[in-house]
């Protein structure tokens, strides 16, 4: 009976670990004060300074891949620093946003472009 029991438990850890593998957003921890909220699909250019969030699912590391991604935004018309969201571990990159100050003129849109011009197509706005 025992075993009947741990098979079935363990069938039952498998199926969630699939889960969890097949959506690894939907564990990821919310990084900001503010609830998520859906980004609208207007194009959006700044007209005073403020701060947005872009979230880079294909920024893997950050020693190689968020310096490059910082690099690719600092090279954007109006943005005036670029920092990774503080991460729960300091020694991996688990939470894959930057958050961008900008000026006036910033162009989001331009911004996503030239991150998609160097491979990272799936970088999105999330606030």
């Amino acid at each position: 009976m025992k075993s009947v029991v741990y098979a079935v438990a363990g069938v039952i850890a498998l199926g969630i670990m699939i889960v969890l593998i097949a959506s690894p957003t939907a564990n990821m921890p919310n990084t900001t004060d503010a609830p998520a909220t859906a980004v609208s699909t207007e194009h959006f250019v700044a007209t005073g300074p403020g701060e947005l969030t872009l979230e880079v699912p294909g920024m893997h590391c950050q020693f190689a891949c968020y310096p490059h991604v910082k690099e690719t935004l600092e090279k954007a018309s109006g943005v005036s620093e670029v920092a990774l969201v503080e991460q729960p571990d300091p020694e991996v990159l688990t939470v894959k946003k930057v958050i961008v100050k900008y000026d006036t003129g910033f162009d989001v849109d331009a911004a996503l472009a030239s991150l998609k011009q160097e491979g990272f197509n799936d970088a999105t706005r999330i606030q």
